[in-house]
Order: structure tokens, then sequence, then C-alpha cells
């Protein structure tokens, strides 16, 4: 069997009266982060580690911000076409692991739901997506709440 594994990182910062979307699923907050699709920094790092998993460049690369198609883009709809180009490459996802860092809002409620939200997404098990979250103990950007980052890890392996 051969295994690949990739890294994503995304940052988006608040200041939108978009809904907020992380993981494919929606929170309430007071305010959504600024993106040229839906924000979805989670669904975002996760495309990028499959990309990288598979030598495909990354998501700017596919979806670039200044492509007007890409205005407001569901992110799993960007992620699910990721998981297509995986496919024609006979490899499937062995696992995922998720971590958001964020001061607010509070993430343990919805971890379940999203990890369900990315596993349909990738097509595999809900058991082979984790996802978790930390602050920066209010250090840094996401500490003094200007933004939202994610970073994700994928396992992917051949059949």
């Amino acid at each position: 069997m051969k295994i690949r594994v990739g890294h994503g990182y995304d940052v988006h910062r608040w200041g939108s009266d978009k809904p907020l979307i992380l993981g494919g699923i929606q929170l309430k907050h007071h305010q959504g982060l600024i993106a040229h699709s839906d924000g979805d920094v989670v669904l975002h790092a996760v495309t990028d580690a499959l990309l990288g998993a598979m030598a495909l460049g990354d998501i700017g690369q596919h979806f670039p911000d200044t492509d007007e198609r890409y205005a407001g883009a569901n992110s799993a709809e960007l992620l699910g076409h990721a998981v297509s180009l995986c496919q024609g490459r006979e490899f499937r996802t062995g696992n995922i692991d998720v971590t958001i860092i964020a001061q607010a809002p509070k993430m343990a409620p919805h971890i379940e739901s999203m990890r369900v939200s990315i596993a349909q997404c990738l097509k595999t098990c809900v058991d082979n997506v984790n996802v978790k979250a930390t602050t920066t103990e209010k250090l840094g950007f996401v500490g003094r709440e200007e933004g939202i980052a994610c970073h994700a890890v994928v396992l992917m392996e051949s059949f």
C-alpha cells in the first residue's frame, strides 16, 4: 500500500455579515468571516491538505479568489471537486486530523456535526475524521478575536 500525507492551513478575519460556516456547519455568531467564498476555514484547510497529499497544488490554484465564479462559493462543493481529483488517482482518505484555532465561538457543541459533515464531503467513515479546537489564550490575532485559523493533516492511502 502507498500512503501520502498532506497539510492544509487557512485563516480568515472577522468582519462579515455573512453566516459563520465552519466544517460545513452554520454556527450562530454575531459576525462572519471575510472571504471570497463562504469563508469556511475548516473545509479550506481540509481541501489544501487533500490537494497537497496528491501533489495537486493548492486551493488558490484550483479556485482563485480573483475568479468571480467562486464568489460566495460553497466550500463543501470545492472540497468535493478535490475529492474527485483524488479518486481518479486511486487514493482514498485514510484519516484526517483538523485543529480549529479560535478564541470564539465555542466549538465543542459543533465538533460532532463537523466530523459528520467532513466525512460526507470526503466520502469516508466518520471514524476517519477528527476535529478539535483550541484558543491561543488571548495571544496574537486569534486571541484578539481578529480571525480564525485552521490546520488539517490528511493521510491518503492507495486502494
